[in-house]
């Protein structure tokens, strides 16, 4: 999953030419929050019950990274 992101990154950087990519990751979901730790994005905050998950609201964790932070270029 995280070389799948990263190929994704670049394309957004590269080709796309974003200046910003987000993840959005429900808070305990660790292996998920795990690939944006690793590919460097900066914890942006928290969103409140913004997802169903199952049978109730869940936080999300907000990651951003901008095109000036990515290393692969």
């Amino acid at each position: 999953m995280t070389q799948s992101c990263i190929e994704l990154l670049q394309f957004a950087f590269s080709v796309l030419e974003l200046n910003k990519v987000e993840i959005h990751c429900a808070v305990g979901n660790m292996r998920s929050r795990a690939i944006p730790q690793r590919l460097h994005f900066t914890q942006e905050g928290v969103i409140r019950q913004a997802e169903w998950l199952y049978d109730h609201y869940t936080d999300l964790i907000l990651y951003g990274l901008l095109t000036s932070e990515w290393k692969h270029a």
